[in-house]
């Protein structure tokens, strides 16, 4: 077992349940708040948007929610994902680490996002919804939903931000080819889209954005439900399938990480991988838990931990969670599916409370370490996942400038197929770094203050 690279399981050992980290939270998840009574919403207030088996998932304190069987036979077709051994990026680096990934890449869509997109689609198509509508920063969690609606048979609507529907057309391209309909936000076909249009008709657009496009688009069609591919609690739920079979393969390998390590945009990926391990650390298991996010879009490092909405038009129920506040327009960075203004609550509770860390790095850097990783792997990663990469590998040098064995684990959430203009522009010299201004948290606070309980 020395020199083994890949750690495979067999399809019946899909997990068969979810993981809800909510039964084991050591401190209580504030509750999501109606923005006009400031008062906690109940599943009624979410049933214009979500089917009720969704709603139910949001707010379940049960630990284990049964994965049902039409979702698990669609998992089988790329799930189990393997866990790799990084023996050669190791060798680069001359550390005494071992580093291991979970790679989500191999899904069909090339993410982790079909995780939660296609359970999300089989409980649309169980309460008899006809389409649904969504957004998407990078084009990951679009193409995921566009697979899965293709499998259930629903139309898909998706909200694509304009930056990436520029830089990236062969996501558009992929999604057109499972049948959605893709629009670059912000559009015309919406109340939020054409208000943002008259004020800046050259926006780049953002999440927040294209969040109030789907959300508007489903809240005034009868016929359709919105979904959203992380922040969410039933979205990280989803997300645990990967933790649940990491932590199989890493007995496989003899082995337990010292720390765990995720890209952050919204927290779907990094839940998924790490929640589980969580489990082990409230039960004093000693594992450090690391969220990586871009300087430019520095929610949990340099944002606040206030009450917020979730979109930019601020049609959503106030959430609690590190923001840069919801008017927040990001800078143009190539991690498309990083560029959110806040963070999903359970994570941000479990940082507030220091049961994790976060880190923030600029492109340059997580660039570089993806050409690195690219050069001793194989597999190019996503702009996203890179940033996970640069902390494994931060990670796997301080353990060599220790001269100490460390376990590393991170989650490699997807490949970088669609996104070699960003590699092109890294290799050209062409790709700026970006850091968040200060004079804009501090803007933030002075306008969230208002929407404070």
């Amino acid at each position: 077992m020395a020199e083994t690279v890949k750690y495979l399981l067999d399809e019946n050992q899909i997990p068969t349940s979810w993981y809800n980290i909510i039964a084991d939270l050591p401190v209580p998840l504030p509750p999501v708040l109606h923005p006009g009574t400031k008062k906690p919403i109940g599943p009624d207030d979410l049933a214009p948007l979500f089917p009720m088996d969704l709603i139910l998932q949001e707010v379940s304190t049960q630990r284990e929610i049964p994965i049902p069987e039409p979702v698990r036979d669609v998992y089988r077709l790329w799930r189990p994902t393997p866990l790799y051994r990084a023996r050669r990026l190791e060798h680069a680096l001359d550390t005494p680490a071992h580093i291991y990934y979970k790679y989500e890449g191999t899904s069909p869509a090339g993410s982790h996002k079909p995780n939660t997109a296609v359970a999300q689609a089989f409980y649309n198509k169980q309460a008899g919804v006809r389409r649904l509508a969504t957004e998407t920063g990078a084009g990951q969690w679009g193409s995921a939903l566009a697979l899965a609606c293709r499998f259930f048979d629903l139309a898909c609507t998706v909200y694509m931000v304009k930056v990436s529907y520029d830089q990236k057309p062969y996501r558009k391209v992929m999604m057109q080819t499972w049948g959605a309909d893709v629009i670059p936000s912000p559009s015309n076909r919406t109340n939020a889209g054409r208000g943002i249009l008259a004020k800046q008709p050259t926006s780049p657009g953002s999440l927040g954005i294209a969040i109030s496009e789907a959300v508007e688009d489903a809240a005034t069609h009868d016929d359709t439900k919105y979904s959203l591919g992380s922040v969410l609690n039933h979205v990280l739920l989803h997300q645990t399938v990967i933790g649940q079979e990491a932590r199989r393969q890493m007995e496989q390998a003899g082995e337990y990480p010292d720390v765990v390590i995720g890209c952050i945009g919204g927290g779907s990926n990094m839940a998924g991988l790490v929640f589980p391990f969580l489990a082990d650390k409230f039960k004093g298991k000693k594992v450090r838990i690391v969220a990586a996010e871009p300087e430019a879009c520095p929610s949990l490092t340099r944002g606040l931990y206030l009450y917020d909405f979730g979109d930019t038009a601020a049609t959503t129920p106030l959430i609690k969670m590190y923001t840069l506040g919801h008017t927040f327009i990001p800078p143009a960075i190539h991690a498309g599916g990083l560029r959110y203004h806040g963070d999903a609550p359970l994570v941000c509770l479990l940082y507030h409370h220091k049961y994790i860390e976060a880190v923030a790095y600029a492109q340059r850097p997580v660039f570089e370490s993806a050409i690195q990783f690219a050069r001793t792997e194989g597999i190019i990663p996503a702009p996203e996942s890179a940033h996970a990469v640069r902390k494994a590998i931060d990670e796997a040098l301080t353990a060599k400038r220790e001269g100490v064995k460390r376990v590393i684990l991170f989650n490699l959430s997807g490949h970088g197929h669609f996104d070699l203009k960003a590699y092109e522009d890294f290799l050209a010299g062409r790709l700026e770094d970006f850091a968040y201004p200060q004079s804009q948290v501090e803007q933030a606070v002075r306008e969230l203050a208002a929407i404070q309980p």
